[in-house]
């Protein structure tokens, strides 16, 4: 018998290369490629393809294109809603990521129960039974529920069943899990993940249902399977939040209907996942007076602007100092220190210097940069910033204070929230008369950040 032609395929990009390589030849990623099977192409295969050379299509102009706004359908969870753009949208395709135990089975049944009492809606399991996921709706108070429940993996019977079904909604639990017969190769390779994908995405274009696809995580944080399964899905969702917090956070990485970098903020309840309407509130400690090397932050997730407490602590650390972040870049951070120095002559060469985001929130931000130096010298000095104190602004190399969108925004939610005193980039500074919603907050105007500390050596 001859032997299978064996060919190498990236799981980052789903290149494919003949031989094995350390670097991926197509997208640069190291130690990336896999041995798999090389698939041999079907006669109907090469038939369409032939027939498709000689078929031409007809061609519209742009502007003769009629277009309109998507109707979109809540799911019942605002919180969910927000990072969705306002719901779900016809045909359209989800993909939603994150660890093991997050809660990603467990928002999405609480999602298609509150969707299932206006329009059919089927849950597809292929990690587990029936009986486990009515085992599970039963924990979160979903008796009754008339969510339609199919255990299968194979693809061909799944997509058999939404026709037959006709479902307006349907969640795949999850896509590593499927697989189809036209492939040799196991469930969750890459050329199975891609395919499925791809076959389940058509499915959604031509039937109008909506399909949520559930993806498995790499001890790297990123998505398992080939990047082209982002690239093929409308919207990518990823749950952030440690597992053993009480809390969690649905961050949108990519919509084609609606805004990249929304956020959703979630509590674990025995219940299941609960919005919470006012997430500042979990990202602020509660300290009964203030405490040195503590700023708070006003920081924008998406349309959303959010109060996230900034802590630093600086130790000495002798001839090899540490730089540690939680929730912020590293690199980032060792940069800001040598601005820090050379610009405000504050040395922290000798010292160990960790800092952290409070609530277990990723900053990715440039606009968290002023609060983080300043929450870095209160460390230093071992004195307090003052009551109701907030900041922002991204910080240059050149040492000057450049401004964060939608400053006024944030202004109006630090106000909002009781905070009094503010230092923001002077772009940032509200320009023409007394906005009322800033009432009772001081705004200090900075352009460079060795005025920011001396400002706030002022304030003591």
């Amino acid at each position: 018998m001859a032997k299978d032609k064996t060919l190498y395929t990236c799981t980052a990009c789903g290149g494919t290369n003949p031989k094995w390589l350390g670097r991926c030849p197509h997208c640069g990623e190291w130690n990336t490629l896999q041995e798999t099977v090389a698939e041999a192409p079907g006669k109907n295969r090469l038939n369409a393809l032939s027939q498709g050379l000689n078929a031409a299509l007809p061609v519209t102009t742009l502007s003769e294109i009629e277009a309109s706004d998507v109707a979109r359908t809540p799911t019942g969870i605002d919180e969910l809603d927000r990072v969705l753009g306002g719901g779900l949208v016809e045909g359209g395709v989800v993909l939603i990521g994150g660890d093991p135990g997050i809660g990603k089975s467990t928002l999405l049944l609480q999602a298609l129960d509150a969707l299932s009492r206006q329009m059919p809606a089927l849950y597809v399991t292929g990690e587990e039974s029936g009986a486990q996921v009515a085992l599970r709706a039963r924990r979160l108070g979903l008796d009754g529920s008339q969510v339609r429940v199919l255990a299968e993996i194979q693809l061909e019977r799944i997509l058999a069943t939404l026709a037959a079904e006709r479902p307006q909604v349907a969640v795949i639990d999850s896509i590593q899990t499927v697989y189809s017969d036209q492939l040799s190769s196991a469930p969750g390779s890459v050329a199975q993940v891609r395919e499925c994908a791809a076959h389940l995405t058509r499915t959604a274009k031509a039937s109008g249902c909506t399909i949520v696809l559930v993806g498995h995580v790499t001890k790297e944080g990123t998505l398992a399977g080939p990047r082209v399964l982002e690239h093929i899905v409308d919207t990518v969702l990823y749950f952030e939040g440690d597992t053993h917090s009480a809390f969690r956070l649905v961050r949108a990485f990519k919509n084609r209907f609606g805004a990249v970098n929304e956020i959703g903020v979630f509590a674990m309840t025995e219940k299941g996942l609960k919005g919470v309407a006012n997430p500042s509130a979990i990202f602020l400690s509660t300290h009964e007076v203030p405490v040195p090397g503590s700023c708070v932050l006003v920081t924008l997730e998406g349309t959303r602007p959010m109060l996230v407490e900034i802590q630093a602590l600086v130790d000495s650390g002798g001839p090899n100092a540490r730089r540690l972040s939680v929730g912020l870049e590293r690199d980032r951070l060792a940069m800001l220190l040598a601005v820090l120095h050379r610009h405000a002559g504050i040395a922290c060469f000798d010292q160990d210097v960790f800092v952290n985001a409070v609530g277990g929130v990723r900053i990715s931000e440039p606009a968290a940069d002023l609060a983080v130096l300043l929450a870095i010298h209160s460390s230093l000095r071992g004195k307090p910033l003052p009551r109701g104190f907030i900041a922002f602004g991204e910080v240059g190399l050149a040492g000057e204070v450049r401004p964060a969108p939608r400053g006024q925004e944030r202004l109006k939610e630090a106000a909002k929230l009781g905070f009094s005193v503010a230092i923001v980039p002077k772009a940032n500074a509200p320009k023409r008369g007394r906005d009322n919603a800033l009432e009772g907050l001081t705004i200090h105007a900075v352009d460079r950040i060795e005025q920011a500390i001396e400002l706030v050596r002022t304030l003591d």
